[in-house]
Protein backbone atom coordinates (compact mmCIF):
# COMPACT_ATOMS: atom_id res chain seq x y z
CA UNK A 1 0.00 0.00 0.00
CA UNK A 2 1.04 3.08 -0.36
CA UNK A 3 2.41 5.52 2.14
CA UNK A 4 -0.14 8.46 1.46
CA UNK A 5 -3.13 6.28 1.25
CA UNK A 6 -2.42 4.47 4.78
CA UNK A 7 -1.54 7.90 6.32
CA UNK A 8 -4.53 9.37 5.03
CA UNK A 9 -6.95 6.36 6.25
CA UNK A 10 -5.31 6.26 9.76
CA UNK A 11 -6.29 10.21 10.18
CA UNK A 12 -9.73 9.34 9.08
CA UNK A 13 -9.67 6.46 11.56
CA UNK A 14 -8.22 8.29 14.43
CA UNK A 15 -10.47 10.97 13.69
CA UNK A 16 -13.63 9.56 13.83
CA UNK A 17 -12.47 7.59 16.95
CA UNK A 18 -12.10 10.80 19.25
CA UNK A 19 -8.83 11.83 21.13
CA UNK A 20 -9.32 8.84 23.41
CA UNK A 21 -8.04 6.58 20.64
CA UNK A 22 -4.92 8.09 19.90
CA UNK A 23 -4.25 8.14 23.25
CA UNK A 24 -5.40 4.35 24.02
CA UNK A 25 -2.84 3.26 21.02
CA UNK A 26 0.12 5.34 22.17
CA UNK A 27 -0.50 3.68 25.84
CA UNK A 28 -0.18 0.13 23.96
CA UNK A 29 2.79 1.26 21.74
CA UNK A 30 4.52 1.86 25.32
CA UNK A 31 3.66 -1.47 26.36
CA UNK A 32 4.04 -3.52 22.98
CA UNK A 33 7.61 -1.02 24.00
CA UNK A 34 8.38 -2.83 27.40
CA UNK A 35 7.55 -6.31 26.39
CA UNK A 36 9.75 -6.30 23.47
CA UNK A 37 12.92 -4.73 25.90
CA UNK A 38 12.44 -6.42 28.79
CA UNK A 39 14.10 -10.43 27.92
CA UNK A 40 18.04 -10.42 27.49
CA UNK A 41 19.64 -8.29 24.57
CA UNK A 42 19.20 -10.58 21.81
CA UNK A 43 15.85 -11.34 22.40
CA UNK A 44 15.31 -7.94 22.99
CA UNK A 45 16.91 -6.68 19.74
CA UNK A 46 15.27 -9.09 17.40
CA UNK A 47 11.87 -8.13 19.08
CA UNK A 48 11.95 -4.20 19.49
CA UNK A 49 12.95 -4.87 15.19
CA UNK A 50 9.64 -6.39 14.87
CA UNK A 51 7.95 -4.18 16.65
CA UNK A 52 9.96 -0.93 14.95
CA UNK A 53 8.88 -2.68 11.75
CA UNK A 54 4.96 -0.70 12.58
CA UNK A 55 2.25 -2.05 10.98
CA UNK A 56 -1.14 -0.41 10.95
CA UNK A 57 -1.62 -1.28 14.58
CA UNK A 58 -5.18 -2.62 13.25
CA UNK A 59 -6.08 -5.19 15.53
CA UNK A 60 -5.03 -2.67 18.88
CA UNK A 61 -7.56 -0.14 16.81
CA UNK A 62 -10.29 -3.18 16.65
CA UNK A 63 -10.08 -3.42 20.35
CA UNK A 64 -10.46 -0.02 21.33
CA UNK A 65 -13.20 0.67 19.05
CA UNK A 66 -15.53 -2.23 19.87
CA UNK A 67 -15.10 -1.40 23.75
CA UNK A 68 -16.72 1.65 23.31
CA UNK A 69 -15.85 4.47 26.25
CA UNK A 70 -14.04 2.07 28.25
CA UNK A 71 -10.30 3.34 29.13
CA UNK A 72 -8.23 1.62 31.29
CA UNK A 73 -5.24 -0.76 31.54
CA UNK A 74 -7.03 -3.66 31.11
CA UNK A 75 -7.98 -2.91 27.50
CA UNK A 76 -4.92 -1.54 26.61
CA UNK A 77 -3.53 -4.96 27.65
CA UNK A 78 -6.15 -6.65 25.67
CA UNK A 79 -4.48 -4.60 22.50
CA UNK A 80 -0.96 -5.23 22.97
CA UNK A 81 -2.17 -9.27 23.29
CA UNK A 82 -3.85 -9.29 19.92
CA UNK A 83 -0.97 -7.41 18.82
CA UNK A 84 1.92 -10.00 19.86
CA UNK A 85 0.06 -12.37 18.40
CA UNK A 86 -0.18 -10.88 15.37
CA UNK A 87 3.77 -10.13 15.30
CA UNK A 88 4.61 -13.40 16.60
CA UNK A 89 2.76 -14.93 13.53
CA UNK A 90 5.05 -12.85 11.26
CA UNK A 91 7.77 -13.99 12.05
CA UNK A 92 7.04 -17.54 12.40
CA UNK A 93 5.87 -17.19 8.65
CA UNK A 94 9.43 -15.56 7.87
CA UNK A 95 10.77 -18.26 9.61
CA UNK A 96 8.68 -21.26 6.78
CA UNK A 97 8.70 -18.50 4.28
CA UNK A 98 12.92 -17.96 4.65
CA UNK A 99 12.08 -14.22 3.74
CA UNK A 100 14.19 -11.80 3.75
CA UNK A 101 12.37 -8.68 3.67
CA UNK A 102 9.16 -7.76 6.18
CA UNK A 103 7.44 -4.23 5.22
CA UNK A 104 10.69 -3.21 3.52
CA UNK A 105 13.04 -4.28 6.58
CA UNK A 106 15.07 -7.42 6.58
CA UNK A 107 13.34 -10.00 9.00
CA UNK A 108 14.49 -11.18 11.88
CA UNK A 109 14.87 -14.86 10.45
CA UNK A 110 17.46 -12.76 7.73
CA UNK A 111 18.76 -10.84 10.54
CA UNK A 112 19.74 -13.22 12.99
CA UNK A 113 18.82 -16.50 11.29
CA UNK A 114 16.09 -19.75 11.68
CA UNK A 115 17.04 -20.23 15.69
CA UNK A 116 16.54 -16.25 16.81
CA UNK A 117 13.64 -15.90 15.00
CA UNK A 118 11.95 -18.92 16.27
CA UNK A 119 12.73 -17.87 20.02
CA UNK A 120 11.84 -14.48 18.84
CA UNK A 121 8.19 -15.72 18.06
CA UNK A 122 7.97 -18.02 21.00
CA UNK A 123 8.39 -14.97 23.22
CA UNK A 124 5.88 -12.54 21.84
CA UNK A 125 3.48 -15.44 21.21
CA UNK A 126 4.01 -16.63 25.31
CA UNK A 127 3.85 -12.69 25.86
CA UNK A 128 0.63 -12.40 24.08
CA UNK A 129 -1.10 -14.69 26.58
CA UNK A 130 0.41 -13.55 29.31
CA UNK A 131 -1.10 -9.70 28.89
CA UNK A 132 -4.76 -11.04 29.48
CA UNK A 133 -4.30 -14.19 31.94
CA UNK A 134 -4.31 -11.80 34.96
CA UNK A 135 -7.13 -9.22 34.47
CA UNK A 136 -8.90 -9.72 31.43
CA UNK A 137 -11.44 -13.20 32.96
CA UNK A 138 -11.41 -16.49 31.36
CA UNK A 139 -14.16 -15.44 28.48
CA UNK A 140 -11.01 -13.00 26.76
CA UNK A 141 -8.16 -15.72 27.02
CA UNK A 142 -10.41 -18.25 25.28
CA UNK A 143 -11.29 -15.86 22.24
CA UNK A 144 -7.32 -15.64 21.99
CA UNK A 145 -6.60 -18.88 22.33
CA UNK A 146 -9.21 -19.84 19.74
CA UNK A 147 -7.93 -16.99 17.49
CA UNK A 148 -4.26 -18.80 18.28
CA UNK A 149 -5.65 -21.89 17.13
CA UNK A 150 -7.23 -20.95 14.04
CA UNK A 151 -3.59 -19.05 12.94
CA UNK A 152 -1.92 -22.23 13.36
CA UNK A 153 -4.90 -24.57 11.52
CA UNK A 154 -4.70 -21.72 8.87
CA UNK A 155 -1.03 -21.98 7.93
CA UNK A 156 -1.19 -25.54 8.07
CA UNK A 157 -3.77 -25.40 5.22
CA UNK A 158 -1.62 -23.03 3.54
CA UNK A 159 1.52 -25.60 3.93
CA UNK A 160 -0.63 -28.45 2.27
CA UNK A 161 -2.13 -26.20 -0.66
CA UNK A 162 2.26 -25.29 -1.67
CA UNK A 163 2.68 -25.42 -5.10
CA UNK A 164 -0.65 -26.89 -5.83
CA UNK A 165 -2.61 -27.02 -9.78
CA UNK A 166 -5.70 -26.77 -8.15
CA UNK A 167 -7.33 -25.27 -4.68
CA UNK A 168 -10.75 -24.27 -5.14
CA UNK A 169 -12.30 -20.89 -3.82
CA UNK A 170 -13.96 -22.47 -1.26
CA UNK A 171 -11.05 -24.04 0.44
CA UNK A 172 -8.80 -20.47 -0.41
CA UNK A 173 -11.69 -18.73 1.64
CA UNK A 174 -11.34 -21.20 4.58
CA UNK A 175 -7.76 -21.06 4.91
CA UNK A 176 -7.48 -17.21 5.11
CA UNK A 177 -10.58 -16.67 7.61
CA UNK A 178 -8.32 -19.27 9.64
CA UNK A 179 -5.26 -17.48 8.89
CA UNK A 180 -5.97 -14.24 8.93
CA UNK A 181 -9.76 -13.06 9.76
CA UNK A 182 -10.40 -15.36 12.87
CA UNK A 183 -7.41 -12.56 14.82
CA UNK A 184 -9.63 -9.48 13.77
CA UNK A 185 -12.78 -11.56 15.07
CA UNK A 186 -10.66 -11.89 18.37
CA UNK A 187 -9.88 -8.27 18.30
CA UNK A 188 -13.62 -7.31 17.84
CA UNK A 189 -15.00 -9.97 20.50
CA UNK A 190 -12.14 -8.99 23.02
CA UNK A 191 -13.38 -5.17 23.26
CA UNK A 192 -17.13 -6.03 23.42
CA UNK A 193 -16.49 -8.32 26.07
CA UNK A 194 -14.10 -5.84 27.93
CA UNK A 195 -15.91 -2.90 27.47
CA UNK A 196 -19.06 -1.50 25.64
CA UNK A 197 -22.05 -2.83 24.20
CA UNK A 198 -20.88 -5.93 26.25
CA UNK A 199 -20.62 -9.59 25.83
CA UNK A 200 -24.34 -10.13 24.57
CA UNK A 201 -22.82 -7.89 21.32
CA UNK A 202 -19.34 -9.95 20.79
CA UNK A 203 -20.74 -12.10 18.07
CA UNK A 204 -22.10 -9.45 16.20
CA UNK A 205 -18.88 -7.54 16.35
CA UNK A 206 -16.91 -10.86 15.99
CA UNK A 207 -19.12 -10.99 12.51
CA UNK A 208 -17.91 -7.57 11.69
CA UNK A 209 -14.06 -8.68 12.16
CA UNK A 210 -14.29 -11.73 10.30
CA UNK A 211 -15.63 -10.10 6.97
CA UNK A 212 -13.12 -6.84 7.70
CA UNK A 213 -10.20 -9.40 8.13
CA UNK A 214 -11.66 -11.02 4.99
CA UNK A 215 -11.09 -8.67 2.63
CA UNK A 216 -7.91 -7.29 4.03
CA UNK A 217 -6.54 -10.52 3.33
CA UNK A 218 -7.95 -10.59 -0.48
CA UNK A 219 -6.66 -7.41 -0.95
CA UNK A 220 -2.73 -8.34 0.41
CA UNK A 221 -3.24 -10.86 -2.12
CA UNK A 222 -4.23 -8.87 -5.14
CA UNK A 223 -1.58 -6.29 -3.75
CA UNK A 224 1.30 -9.52 -3.75
CA UNK A 225 0.40 -9.14 -7.90
CA UNK A 226 -0.48 -6.11 -8.63
CA UNK A 227 2.21 -3.01 -6.13
CA UNK A 228 5.55 -3.05 -6.68
CA UNK A 229 8.24 -3.82 -3.95
CA UNK A 230 8.23 0.15 -2.51
CA UNK A 231 4.28 -0.74 -2.34
CA UNK A 232 3.94 -3.66 -0.59
CA UNK A 233 7.06 -4.00 1.01
CA UNK A 234 8.11 -7.26 -0.53
CA UNK A 235 9.21 -8.36 -3.88
CA UNK A 236 6.01 -8.49 -6.31
CA UNK A 237 5.02 -11.91 -6.77
CA UNK A 238 6.28 -12.92 -3.27
CA UNK A 239 3.36 -15.27 -2.53
CA UNK A 240 4.21 -17.28 -6.04
CA UNK A 241 7.56 -17.35 -5.32
CA UNK A 242 6.89 -19.50 -1.91
CA UNK A 243 4.19 -21.36 -3.64
CA UNK A 244 1.10 -19.65 -2.23
CA UNK A 245 -1.77 -20.29 -4.17
CA UNK A 246 -4.51 -16.97 -3.38
CA UNK A 247 -7.49 -16.37 -5.19
CA UNK A 248 -6.18 -14.04 -7.96
CA UNK A 249 -4.25 -17.41 -9.27
CA UNK A 250 -7.49 -19.45 -8.63
CA UNK A 251 -9.43 -16.82 -11.14
CA UNK A 252 -7.06 -17.25 -13.17
CA UNK A 253 -6.57 -20.50 -13.94
CA UNK A 254 -10.22 -20.90 -14.24
CA UNK A 255 -9.68 -18.71 -17.37
CA UNK A 256 -6.18 -19.26 -18.72
CA UNK A 257 -5.61 -23.05 -19.48
CA UNK A 258 -2.21 -22.63 -20.38
CA UNK A 259 -2.19 -20.97 -16.60
CA UNK A 260 -3.56 -24.14 -15.09
CA UNK A 261 -0.93 -26.68 -16.84
CA UNK A 262 1.72 -24.71 -15.49
CA UNK A 263 3.72 -25.74 -12.25
CA UNK A 264 4.59 -23.01 -10.14
CA UNK A 265 7.52 -24.65 -8.90
CA UNK A 266 9.04 -24.95 -11.97
CA UNK A 267 8.14 -21.90 -13.82
CA UNK A 268 8.30 -19.40 -10.95
CA UNK A 269 12.07 -19.95 -9.91
CA UNK A 270 13.59 -15.92 -9.53
CA UNK A 271 12.10 -12.34 -9.55
CA UNK A 272 11.73 -11.73 -12.61
CA UNK A 273 9.70 -14.86 -13.24
CA UNK A 274 7.48 -14.23 -11.03
CA UNK A 275 7.07 -10.48 -12.02
CA UNK A 276 6.04 -12.19 -15.57
CA UNK A 277 3.88 -14.54 -13.97
CA UNK A 278 2.31 -11.34 -12.54
CA UNK A 279 1.16 -10.07 -15.81
CA UNK A 280 -0.06 -12.77 -17.03
CA UNK A 281 -2.78 -13.32 -14.27
CA UNK A 282 -3.61 -9.20 -14.40
CA UNK A 283 -4.30 -10.32 -17.99
CA UNK A 284 -7.05 -12.40 -17.32
CA UNK A 285 -8.52 -9.98 -15.26
CA UNK A 286 -8.65 -11.58 -12.30
CA UNK A 287 -7.23 -8.71 -9.98
CA UNK A 288 -10.91 -7.43 -10.94
CA UNK A 289 -12.79 -10.29 -10.09
CA UNK A 290 -10.66 -10.56 -6.35
CA UNK A 291 -11.57 -7.12 -5.63
CA UNK A 292 -15.68 -7.18 -5.90
CA UNK A 293 -15.40 -10.16 -3.99
CA UNK A 294 -13.18 -8.41 -1.15
CA UNK A 295 -15.80 -5.46 -1.80
CA UNK A 296 -18.82 -8.10 -1.08
CA UNK A 297 -16.98 -8.51 2.63
CA UNK A 298 -16.51 -5.51 3.13
CA UNK A 299 -20.87 -4.48 2.82
CA UNK A 300 -21.26 -7.68 4.70
CA UNK A 301 -18.87 -6.14 7.69
CA UNK A 302 -21.10 -3.03 7.41
CA UNK A 303 -24.27 -4.74 7.47
CA UNK A 304 -23.15 -6.23 10.98
CA UNK A 305 -22.93 -3.26 12.52
CA UNK A 306 -26.43 -2.81 11.97
CA UNK A 307 -29.02 -2.29 15.26
CA UNK A 308 -26.13 -2.88 17.43
CA UNK A 309 -26.01 -0.10 20.28
CA UNK A 310 -23.08 1.75 19.37
CA UNK A 311 -22.71 5.27 19.91
CA UNK A 312 -22.16 7.80 16.61
CA UNK A 313 -18.41 7.87 17.15
CA UNK A 314 -18.15 4.08 17.61
CA UNK A 315 -19.93 3.80 14.11
CA UNK A 316 -18.29 6.43 12.02
CA UNK A 317 -15.05 4.94 13.46
CA UNK A 318 -15.67 0.84 12.66
CA UNK A 319 -17.43 2.48 9.05
CA UNK A 320 -14.25 3.99 8.52
CA UNK A 321 -11.96 1.17 9.06
CA UNK A 322 -14.18 -0.68 6.65
CA UNK A 323 -13.55 1.44 4.07
CA UNK A 324 -9.94 2.06 5.15
CA UNK A 325 -9.54 -2.26 3.94
CA UNK A 326 -10.62 -0.56 0.35
CA UNK A 327 -8.77 2.23 0.34
CA UNK A 328 -5.12 0.94 0.96
CA UNK A 329 -5.82 -0.94 -2.42
CA UNK A 330 -6.55 2.06 -4.42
Amino acid sequence: MTTGNTSAVLASVLEAGGPELSRNLMRTESRLQEVAESHGDELARHAAGTLSAGGKRLRPMLVFLCAGDRDDDVLVSAAAAVELLHMATLVHDDVLDRASLRRGRPTVFADGGRDAATATGDLLFSRAFSELASDAGPDAVAALSRASSSLARGELMQRADAWAKHVSRERYLERCELKTARLFEAACRLGSLLGAPGPECADALGRFGTWIGLAFQIFDDVLDVSGPTERTGKPRGADLLDGTVTLPLIIARERDDDLRALDLRECVTSAEQADAFCDRIAMTGALGDAREQALHFVAEAKAALYDLPLTERQQKALDRVADGVVERYA
